[in-house]
């Protein structure tokens, strides 16, 4: 693998949705997620993961280093007892190994093996323990630039569960919830400090950079609509501890409806202004 990453970074993406659902909320129907004060619209963390996890595994294919921890239908016990394996280790329930060097070695192992570890880190205190790793990446709630429209739009099966259905009904209702249109807007970070203990590499951030613009084209559903990521910007710092502090980057890029007269329908509908004249000193943007 090339080398850990030596600089601090952050970054901002902005995705859209047409109607789709981007992230629905089991707790209310799996209606679009919606920030009940502004009427904004959310994208979990947890959610964006799963996407960068899933790109990952259509890339790399399970090459050797890139495997995914956490992973549908995945056994994390199962997971675990492969690192207690390759030290020659039996494993104790819920207890590390007493020897710090066999500790080590088990962490060691889950960082060196599995991206979504190396990246996002992860909480491993199961019934058999490989302890727990801060990841070097980080990632906000994404929130949508303007209020969204949650719509349940009625659709129809034009067949029946049941024998005994069909001597009701010759079809089905059921519903679908969307957002017609909505632009979003995640920020991120990544810790050289964090990467330096899980190993997160260089070769690791440029495909965590891929996935962030691929993720959605590998992602289709009928409930999601069509999603795209649309930009990414990346701030890279000259140092391990960074040069200026997050929040004045964000702030350096905004958003504005081209058009107030009308609802949002396009990416088109939007300008988005990045004020390179206040970069400030040590500190790169990158624009993908």
């Amino acid at each position: 693998m090339s080398e850990n990453v030596k600089n601090r970074y952050e970054f901002v993406l902005f995705f859209d949705i047409e109607n789709g659902n981007p992230n629905g909320d089991p707790d209310a129907g799996n209606m679009p997620r919606i920030d009940a004060e502004t009427g904004l619209g959310l994208v979990t963390d947890v959610c964006l993961k799963r996407k960068i996890r899933n790109y990952v595994d259509i890339a790399k294919n399970q090459a050797e280093g890139f495997d995914i921890y956490v992973r549908e239908g995945a056994v994390l016990n199962t997971q675990h007892r492969k690192a207690y394996s390759s030290a020659g280790i039996k494993p104790e329930p819920k207890k590390l190994p007493k020897n710090e060097d066999d500790a080590s070695r088990v962490k060691n192992f889950m960082c060196k093996n599995f991206y979504d570890i190396r990246a996002f880190g992860a909480v491993m205190t199961t019934e058999v323990n490989c302890g727990q790793v801060r990841g070097p990446v980080q990632i906000n709630f994404a929130r949508s630039i303007d209020p969204i429209v949650q719509q349940e739009v009625t659709i129809t099966r034009m067949a029946v569960t049941s024998e005994k259905d069909a001597e009701k009904k010759d079809r089905e209702m059921g519903r679908k919830h969307i957002v017609p249109y909505a632009l979003y807007r995640a920020e991120g970070f990544v810790s050289a400090n964090l990467a330096e203990k899980t190993g997160f590499s260089i070769g690791d951030l440029n495909l965590l950079w891929e996935s962030l613009q691929n993720m959605f084209d590998h992602d289709r559903s009928a409930a999601r609509g069509k999603m795209s990521s649309r930009n990414l910007f990346i701030f890279e710092h000259e140092t391990l501890l960074g040069n200026s502090p997050a929040h004045k980057l964000f702030d350096l890029i905004s958003v504005t409806r081209k058009d107030l007269t009308k609802p949002p329908r396009a990416y088109s509908d939007y300008l988005v202004t990045v004020n390179k004249t206040k970069l400030p000193d040590g500190v790169k943007l990158i624009e993908r």
